[in-house]
C-alpha cells in the first residue's frame, strides 16, 4: 500500500472514531475539513466514502451526522459469529432472549 493510501486509511479511521465517540456529531465540510486539517478535496472524498458506505448520512443542509443504526449502541447489538463476519440476531432469537 502506498504511503498516501495509509494516510487516507488513517484519516477514514479517525473520523469513524470522532463520530462514534460523540454519535450527536454534526459537522458542515468546512467545519470537518479545519477539524482534520484536510483540504476541499480529500475532505469531500472521504465523508463521501463514508456517505457511501452508510456509515454517514449529509443531511439537507449539507452537513454530516452519523447514519441512524451506527451508534455504539446500536453497533453492540450486532452478533460476531465464529466466522468473524457481522450479522444481526435474528427476529426469533431476540424473542427468546
Amino acid at each position: 500500500m502506498t504511503e498516501t493510501g495509509r494516510g487516507i486509511q488513517e484519516v477514514v479511521r479517525r473520523i469513524r472514531g470522532e463520530f462514534l465517540e460523540m454519535p450527536g456529531l454534526r459537522l458542515t465540510s468546512n467545519q470537518a475539513r479545519r477539524l482534520w486539517c484536510l483540504d476541499e478535496m480529500a475532505c469531500e472524498a472521504v465523508l463521501g466514502a463514508l456517505v457511501d458506505a452508510c456509515f454517514l448520512a449529509r443531511t439537507r443542509d449539507g452537513a454530516f451526522v452519523l447514519k441512524d443504526g451506527n451508534s455504539p449502541a446500536d453497533l453492540a447489538s450486532v452478533v460476531r459469529p465464529p466466522s468473524g463476519s457481522l450479522t444481526q440476531p435474528s427476529p426469533q432469537s431476540r424473542r427468546s432472549s
